[in-house]
């Protein structure tokens, strides 16, 4: 019974998981505030079982692939994924180009919901970014311009904040560059650095699950149903190693890869319902990169293959890689805001509209499209 309670205990996390919804789009925050000790995460328990569970399903998964059915599984996935494989460019292309004349509709907003601007020319350089994308010529210029907004955006946000999307705004980039190239050389590594810009933004935007988990609190307080029945200081921590393991999985072996990129589907997929058009349009352009995950054919591991092919190597590795990200991610913090933060500092942003109903909303009355505030 206690084998059943936690394998439904990691469905339920895989499924529902608040992790989906970027918290920064529906919730007050303060991006100088301190974030919570690390050894408070390391001595939770949910934590460590979140941990078991995510290892069962890498070690399982590479068992198989490894074995003679692994070969079989991937060419029935191959066969289903085969229509949308031979137009995978043209589908990624289309989505990031449909992304960004929403970003447009919306207006008033950098590159994501919660990076908002009094700005309209910002609007409108989108909606240029959008026509550039049609054209294999200027496809490169769409890729500068989407870095180039992330630049002016610094004039407005803190770095530590912009650094959420960094990575997906770089893979983006260099995948429109990378896709216009005449040079199969380049050309083949467009959807390999896709898949590192998506992953690295998962596992970075994961942290702070564990640094600030009271930045989710009313969402979990809003939407109980989330949780499934779960408490909220169980799910939550599990919510943060799903989407940090599940975003280390599409750096792993091409099995591993695209199971973990159909859970990810499942997830973002989840959340449009519960959280509407915001969410859906603030995540179109992972969704995208997970769905050209989930087709991709490519067998072929250029960095490190030794490495990821190994079995016995999996624990390490993530823990490894959740070491760096954590030494990165309070590190830099304390770095740009000091020991004890800056609770006052800029960023005390939200999408979420004051609503009776939704108290911890009613300090926060911006809404997408107006002009940041500061406190």
């Amino acid at each position: 019974m206690a084998g059943r309670g936690l394998l439904a205990t990691a469905v339920l996390s895989l499924l529902a998981t608040p992790a989906s919804a970027h918290v920064k789009w529906f919730a007050p925050y303060i991006v100088g505030a301190p974030p919570a000790d690390v050894s408070t995460t390391l001595t939770n328990t949910w934590f460590w079982v979140g941990i078991v569970l995510v290892l069962v399903f890498f070690l399982a998964t590479r068992v198989i692939e490894q074995s003679r059915f692994g070969e079989g599984v991937l060419a029935a996935m191959d066969r289903i994924t085969d229509p949308l494989w031979k137009r995978l460019d043209d589908f990624v292309r289309v989505i990031i180009a449909a992304f960004f004349v929403a970003i447009f509709a919306v207006g008033g907003v950098y590159l994501t919901p919660d990076l908002r601007t009094p700005a309209e020319w910002v609007s409108w350089m989108q909606l240029v970014i959008a026509g550039l994308i049609f054209s294999r010529r200027t496809q490169p210029l769409a890729g500068f311009g989407i870095v180039a907004l992330w630049v002016i955006a610094l004039r407005d946000y803190d770095v530590f904040h912009l650094l959420d999307y960094l990575a997906l705004g770089v893979g983006v980039a260099l995948y429109l560059v990378l896709e216009a190239s005449n040079n199969p050389e380049w050309r083949k590594h467009r959807f390999e650095v896709l898949r590192w810009g998506v992953a690295i933004a998962l596992m970075w935007s994961s942290l702070e699950k564990f640094a600030y988990p009271d930045w989710f609190y009313p969402l979990v307080e809003e939407r109980p149903f989330l949780t499934f029945g779960m408490p909220r200081d169980v799910f939550i921590p599990m919510a943060g190693v799903t989407e940090f393991t599940l975003g280390f999985g599409l750096l792993w072996t091409p099995l591993v890869r695209r199971l973990s990129a159909i859970a990810l589907f499942i997830i973002f997929n989840a959340a449009v319902y519960p959280f509407g058009r915001v969410d859906l349009i603030g995540h179109a352009l992972i969704m995208a990169v997970i769905v050209a995950i989930a087709v991709d054919h490519t067998r072929e591991l250029h960095f490190l293959p030794k490495v990821r092919t190994s079995i016995a190597v999996v624990p390490a590795a993530i823990a490894a890689c959740f070491a760096i990200f954590v030494a990165g991610y309070w590190g830099l913090h304390i770095a740009i805001y000091g020991i004890d933060g800056r609770e006052g500092t800029p960023g005390n942003y939200s999408t979420h509209s004051p609503d009776p109903d939704h108290p911890h909303g009613q300090h926060v009355p911006d809404v997408i499209g107006a002009p940041p505030t500061k406190p």
